[in-house]
């Protein structure tokens, strides 16, 4: 093992530099799955007019097929990463995405190659969050987990902001017929490119040869001396599930991860049917949405940092600041109010678009702290299994969602408002149901010390 440098004055900041890394891993992840949700109105436009003539259920079908082959795999990525570390497992997990995204231009018009292709795409995706916060949990002392936590799943957020400039961009430049595959091509790409640097720069921090003996030290200072060169042992699977501690996570990500996945993939179709928006104008409100939600996250995972330094306990500092964030999608109930063009007329957009901001800022800040819930309860060797568990039951949740939003819209095909409307009655609701079932399970803080 590597010994850090006694050499050195105060710690420097290179776990910041393994944190951007994580923000462009997770950057990468999102722009690379958000790009169908701008080519939704291509795919369902009728094929006398170019399109693929797919249905709002077919598009709920295979966002649904990729979110549960995403949660399904993420629940053996987990297992796979604890086993062979976060180095080659996380380089392996962008690697599959990547390519599978650019193959995703190649299969033509027909749902059951898009739906395949997106499904082993989806295998690549499931290892980036398991990986991420074992990594985090690795390379940060409790107190700043949320909010390193909270930087990188920001990446989310800034990959959905260039996909909204970047797929409608494509679709004008290039014409439908090649933009929507130029889309797949380049976005699959730009990920190889971060290869070279997860290389260079990442290594654990016993092994780091960069790190210096303060920075190591500031690392593992709410840890157990012995614990930061006590060798990794692996976690038998199964047993994790006897501890209510890995249901309360379960419970937070079942009731929450859809709601993202339902922003993300349906944010550009309710645009374009609540007010008419061309690829062009949804450009902007996609964007803004998911800019202003980058905020939310960053500051929602510092929160935690500031009560603990006031002296709170780590566990209510995390459960006292999940519980404010829960209270802020409350507003979406208002989304279809606000969004009405005979009551704000050309105010609407702009209003709805504003309560959407809330919701996606609250979940962003939300997930950030519901993520570290993870570390604080678990020993560093179980992360990346407990992560890849609770992703697996946001994935379900996901696919949930999906299956709903397409079935509603098509059974209010002419009154999308309506379906829309219970949408965002479901979304509003989901984050204070979650926070209830988690105090319930885990009332107060009990770490995990038997595995």
């Amino acid at each position: 093992m590597h010994r850090p440098s006694q050499a050195s004055s105060g710690f420097n900041q290179l776990r910041w530099i393994i944190c951007a890394l994580l923000f462009f891993s997770t950057t990468c992840n999102y722009l690379d799955r958000q790009v169908i949700s701008y080519l939704k109105e291509f795919f369902c436009r009728p094929q006398a007019e170019g399109g693929f003539g797919w249905n709002n259920t077919d598009f709920g079908n295979l966002t649904s097929f990729f979110t549960a082959f995403y949660a399904g795999v993420t629940i053996g990525a987990g297992w796979v990463i604890d086993k062979i570390g976060t180095k080659v497992g996380l380089a392996l997990s962008l690697f599959l995405w990547s390519l599978f995204g650019m193959v995703n231009a190649f299969v033509g018009r027909t749902l059951a190659m898009h739906i395949v292709i997106r499904s082993l795409f989806a295998i690549g995706e499931g290892g980036n969050f398991p990986a991420s916060i074992k990594t985090v949990a690795e390379w940060f002392p409790k107190r700043e987990r949320a909010l390193a936590t909270a930087i990188f799943n920001s990446g989310s957020n800034f990959g959905a902001m260039i996909a909204s400039l970047f797929v409608p961009w494509c679709m004008i430049h290039y014409g439908d017929q090649s933009g929507w595959k130029m889309a797949f091509i380049v976005t699959g790409a730009v990920g190889l490119v971060w290869l070279v640097f997860w290389f260079w720069l990442y290594e654990t921090p016993q092994k780091h040869k960069r790190l210096s003996r303060d920075e190591f030290n500031h690392i593992h200072l709410d840890e157990d001396p012995a614990a930061q060169t006590a060798a990794p042992t692996q976690v038998p699977w199964l047993r994790l599930f006897g501890h209510r501690q890995l249901w309360a996570f379960f419970a937070g990500k079942f009731m929450t991860d859809g709601i993202w996945w339902f922003l993300l993939f349906w944010l550009p179709d309710y645009l374009q049917k609540q007010f008419g928006m061309s690829k062009h104008q949804i450009m902007l409100p996609t964007f803004i949405v998911y800019g202003v939600a980058i905020v939310g996250s960053i500051y929602g995972g510092s929160i935690p940092m500031t009560l603990i330094r006031r002296g709170m306990p780590v566990y209510k500092a995390r459960m006292t600041t999940m519980f404010l964030i829960a209270l802020l999608p409350l507003a979406l109930v208002t989304t279809q109010f606000f969004g009405n063009p005979h009551v704000f007329t050309h105010y609407a957009s702009v209003l709805a678009v504003a309560t959407i901001c809330i919701g996606a800022t609250a979940h962003q800040a939300w997930s950030a702290n519901l993520f570290t819930t993870v570390s604080d309860m678990f020993p560093k060797n179980a992360v990346g299994s407990v992560t890849g568990i609770g992703t697996m039951a946001g994935g379900i949740g996901g696919v949930i969602i999906q299956q709903l939003a397409g079935r509603l819209g098509d059974a209010y095909k002419n009154t999308p408002q309506t379906a829309y409307f219970i949408m965002f009655i479901i979304c509003a609701s989901s984050y204070l149901i979650a926070w209830v079932l988690m105090k319930i399970l885990v009332p107060r803080h009990q770490p995990i010390t038997n595995l």
